[in-house]
């Protein structure tokens, strides 16, 4: 799809927009709702400023409640792959919704996206939720269930929703405890226990020996060990082919390994980074892409492993919600535009790798330090300057510098450019990103560094 050829791009300018709309809505959300904003990230509470209330979005572009107009690499975290409001997926959820909303009992269009699901990916069997993190949890509880083991291990940096047992140093919430037992960790909220988080045990991200370690310290004890496949919620963060198969390697100690592409899964490929790495996980988790932005997770994998879920097996998961038609309608259209489309994953990589390169061109001219890691349509800039040109574990991303991106956001922000507001997030590139779309953003971002440089 591309951009609908009767709306102008966004302005390049850096005049200033109003804001008064969404201000005055962002006051009154404060007064319902914590920090105004129903997802922390929204809230611009890390790059300054006011949240923009968005009224509607089409193409590769969000309209604010001010009337200004945004060339948008948020996507809505990710989902958005074939653009906003693309019509055979608006047609699709309009079919559904002319026979109803939510039935509580099972559709055939919950039986066409599983059979879809399971033949584009090579998993046996499938159980559809509501979101990304009923996923990975409904996905842990299986691994235990299934090993009778109750340990499990995460990686430093990797977010797998919001359970109790994955918010142990998770994200832009990263807690160390570097001086503890091997494997030790500290929960990343308020309201989680220290007994549950000591049953996550946490170890680097890309580091293959810390890995096999704690493996050959704990394997016996541990149920599964679940890892983004490429990280998202540390800024993106690239497997090394060396961790890759330490990972596979925990299945020795008969350990499940669990594949989280809530994020990457239908992104990087069809088979989403599975595909794309060669990975050979016994259960995976997808969200977002899968339900084509509306609410909806998956976690599926190996018969044997998920023949333990109820009502087969012993292991219980449920959802009143699961399996709803429009969900399932939005889903189906956009895995089929995808499988339909046999070069859209290489014009995606295509668009991606021009904008690393023009955003590492604009930062040199500006004498700014910035280090960008990308994969497929996934890209973050770090500002930061990488050993060896690329950031390779949350460790080095956290050292990035936070102020600067944040100068840097509001720049783009400013000249209609709408990026992650947050360093350590991936923004998307959509189907709908055209040329057009690409040489406004690379002036805007020529024109923050340039900005950032001075005020440096």
């Amino acid at each position: 799809m591309t951009r609908d050829a009767t709306l102008p791009p966004a302005s390049s300018s850096a005049g200033p927009s109003s804001t008064a709309q969404s201000q005055a809505l962002f006051a009154r959300a404060q007064a319902v709702t914590p920090g105004g904003v129903n997802s922390p990230v929204r809230a611009f509470k890390s790059v300054g400023g006011v949240p923009r209330f968005i009224a509607s979005a089409h193409g590769a572009y969000l309209t604010d409640a001010d009337g200004t107009r945004y060339i948008d690499y948020i996507g809505s975290w990710g989902p958005m792959i074939l653009g906003h409001d693309h019509p055979a997926v608006r047609g699709a959820i309009g079919t559904a919704l002319n026979g109803g909303t939510s039935f509580g009992a099972p559709s055939a269009r919950e039986v066409e996206l599983a059979e879809l699901v399971t033949r584009l990916t090579g998993t046996d069997k499938v159980r559809f939720t509501s979101s990304g993190t009923e996923a990975t949890m409904s996905a842990l509880r299986l691994a235990r269930g299934f090993t009778g083991r109750k340990f499990i291990v995460k990686f430093r940096g990797n977010y797998h929703g919001h359970a109790d047992g994955l918010l142990v140093e998770a994200g832009s919430g990263l807690m160390t405890n570097a001086d503890g037992p091997l494997g030790a960790a500290a929960p990343s909220s308020a309201g989680v226990p220290q007994e549950y988080a000591g049953l996550t045990l946490v170890t680097e991200y890309n580091d293959p020996a810390a890995l096999d370690a704690l493996m050959a310290a704990r394997g016996h004890e541990i149920a599964a060990v679940i890892f983004e496949p490429v990280v998202g919620n540390a800024g993106v963060l690239i497997p090394t082919p060396d961790f890759l198969a330490a990972l596979h390697r925990v299945k020795a100690s008969g350990a499940l390994l669990i594949a989280d592409e809530v994020m990457t899964g239908f992104r990087l490929s069809l088979n989403g980074a599975t595909g794309l790495l060669g990975l050979e996980p016994d259960l995976s988790c997808w969200g977002k892409i899968i339900g084509g932005g509306l609410p909806v997770g998956a976690y599926g994998g190996r018969a044997e492993i998920m023949e333990f879920v109820s009502p087969q097996g012993p292991v219980y998961q449920a959802g009143t919600l699961s399996g709803n038609p429009l969900a399932m309608a939005a889903g189906l259209a956009t895995l089929r535009e995808l499988e339909a489309d046999p070069d859209i994953y290489a014009r995606l990589d295509a668009y991606t790798a021009r904008l690393a390169a023009g955003l590492k061109d604009a930062a040199q001219a500006a004498g700014v330090s910035i280090s960008v890691n990308h994969i497929g349509s996934m890209l973050t800039a770090f500002h930061l300057e990488a050993p060896h040109g690329s950031v390779g574990t949350y460790t080095q991303a956290a050292g990035s510098d936070t102020a600067g991106f944040a100068a840097w956001f509001q720049g783009l922000l400013a000249r209609g450019i709408y990026w992650a507001p947050s360093q350590f997030e991936s923004i998307f590139v959509s189907a709908a990103h055209t040329d057009t779309e690409l040489t406004a953003t690379l002036d805007a971002a020529h024109a923050a560094y340039a900005a950032a440089g001075r005020a440096s």
